[in-house]
């Protein structure tokens, strides 16, 4: 037990170790956690360790899912579910299907093999490619779609891995049985995931502690996703479907200090889980080393090359026809939404970054088929599993940045973040305006005296004039001097706070009260500042 929390001391200094170098070499953490943990894998005297299936696809993946599902926007992802859904059922469809045809004429695998392997592969992964795209200043609608579509990727993926597995140990498939299974379990994980959303909201609401709260958040995902997944269904949808519904109906039930305690919490669990992620898929590697001692090398190599070649190739055939055609046959579609520029689908395209999901799909495969004997090419998918998250997150990941500046698509996501700041300006305006309204109105229906409405006139006033009047950059020097200016007077508040302790003046409650004031300020400037775009 010693032996292996050391170990888990080692995984939390690695993480933080490398996601501060890949902050400092500009390199997304992902790859270089990956990277740390193959490095890893083959120190002398560290042990093996087998990243579980059930860890990822039960205990992993629902809160994984559940936080980006709730950080997603209901409207932006309603406005773009057709192109969600093409990418996220249609072109795992597709990719499966391809990867199954490549490999049984090139390289010989049976039809169902094939088709296992593909829906292995087929979807994108929903951390890697979002923790790349978001820093490159990519339109803020690609990263919507690439978002939405890692959501729901998995479901399909998950459905025809099943079906793929049953029709290997039981030797026999319907189509038309697969596909109404499909449906049904679409539409009974969107209504059960609403449900629980529902349920989680109003229990929350009447809970009223924030300990409380943030623990009934921690179970929401687990109970959305694996009562569907005990009676067959993929759990994802569900999970999705709940963390959208508490996107849109939470903000008016959830307590302004759950909400600030849950931030914190929710970021530390998903940054330790993704971190930790990739670690031990990279761990992986030298258990697939020992297994490929069996295998020749280069049935390993091929084998690989040629299905991550085929799921790219097969992402960009897909991708360019389900963004065009649509707006080619519709003429209202076209009118309502325009053709976007060619780079937009091609970011999208190229961002098929495979993740840790498709790595615990395959280790999860069944070792004996119901006979008795192996269940066949299993080593095979595991190792190609592996080279196709390798290629991909490795290959893919590192050049996105070059992509993205070959394709100059930074200028549009640089104009539409201008965009969106000058709009969050205003709405805090409107707000405030409508806030001096309300004050003006109980000044008129309750008997107030002059201090209080002073008091609360002084408030309104001091927020005003935090707010830049524009983006331009003499506006955003005065602004920025302005919030340097309060960080210092905030420290010698601090420094001020802690002598008044010291000299026994005041006793350590008040400090953390009086600290707590000044936290909460000093967060209030950074979530208000509003850094300085090059135009």
């Amino acid at each position: 037990m010693e032996g292996k929390f050391q170990i888990f001391l080692i995984l939390l200094a690695v993480l933080a170790g490398a996601a501060l170098l890949a902050r400092r070499i500009n390199v997304a953490p992902a790859i270089l956690l990956l990277l740390s943990g193959i490095a890893l894998a083959f120190v002398p005297g560290m042990p093996s360790l087998e990243l579980p299936p059930e860890l990822v696809l039960l205990l992993v993946l629902p809160p994984l899912i559940y936080s980006a599902s709730v950080a997603m926007s209901w409207r932006e992802f309603k406005h773009n579910l057709r192109l969600i859904t093409l990418l996220s059922v249609g072109c795992v469809i597709f990719t499966a299907c391809a990867v199954a045809a490549a490999t049984h004429y090139l390289i010989g695998l049976p039809w169902s093999v094939g088709f296992l392997l593909g829906a292995i592969v087929a979807p994108p992964d929903v951390v890697a490619p979002l923790a790349i795209a978001r820093k490159l200043g990519i339109p803020r609608r690609v990263l919507v779609v690439l978002e939405g579509e890692g959501l729901a990727n998995d479901a399909t993926a998950l459905i025809l891995y099943r079906f793929a597995v049953v029709a290997i140990t039981t030797g026999a498939f319907s189509l038309p049985k697969a596909t109404g299974i499909f449906v049904v379990v679409v539409v009974g994980e969107i209504l059960f995931g609403a449900a629980v959303g529902w349920l989680s909201l109003r229990a929350r609401h009447y809970a009223r502690d924030p300990q409380v709260e943030i623990t009934l958040s921690l179970l929401t995902p687990y109970i959305a996703y694996w009562i569907p997944e005990h009676f067959g269904g993929s759990g994802v949808i569900a999970t999705v479907a709940c963390g959208l519904y508490i996107s849109w109906n939470g903000p008016l039930l959830i307590s302004s200090a759950t909400r600030l305690q849950g931030i914190f919490f929710w970021d530390l669990v998903i940054y330790l889980i993704e971190g930790l992620l990739f670690l031990l898929t990279g761990f992986q590697m030298r258990l697939l080393y020992e297994k490929s001692k069996a295998f020749p090398l280069d049935e390993i190599l091929s084998a690989t090359v040629l299905v991550a070649v085929i799921i790219i190739v097969a992402r960009f055939a897909w991708v360019y026809p389900a963004t065009y055609l649509p707006r080619f046959f519709n003429k209202r579609l076209r009118a309502r939404d325009p053709y976007p520029p060619w780079q937009n689908p091609f970011v999208i395209a190229f961002t098929g970054v495979r993740g840790a999901v498709s790595l615990a799909a395959a280790l999860a495969l069944p070792f004996a088929l119901p006979g008795g004997e192996g269940f066949p090419y299993r080593d095979l998918i595991l190792f190609v599993s592996f080279g196709v998250i390798f290629i991909t997150l490795v290959g893919l990941g590192s050049s996105l940045p070059l992509v993205v500046k070959w394709l100059g698509v930074a200028n549009t996501g640089r104009d539409e973040h201008i965009a969106e700041h000058e709009q969050e300006i205003s709405a805090r305006r409107e707000a405030l305006a409508a806030a001096l309204a309300s004050l003006d109105a109980m000044t008129d229906d309750r008997e107030l005296s002059d201090e209080v409405v002073k008091l609360l006139r002084a408030r309104h006033e001091t927020r005003a004039n935090q707010l830049p009047d524009s983006l331009d950059p003499d506006h955003h020097d005065v602004s920025a001097t302005g919030t340097a200016l309060t960080r210092e007077l905030i420290g010698a508040e601090r420094k001020f706070i802690h002598a008044l302790l010291r000299d026994g003046k005041i006793t350590d409650e008040t400090r953390r009260r009086i600290e707590r004031d000044l936290d909460l300020e000093e967060a209030s400037l950074a979530n208000r500042e509003y850094r300085k775009i090059p135009l």
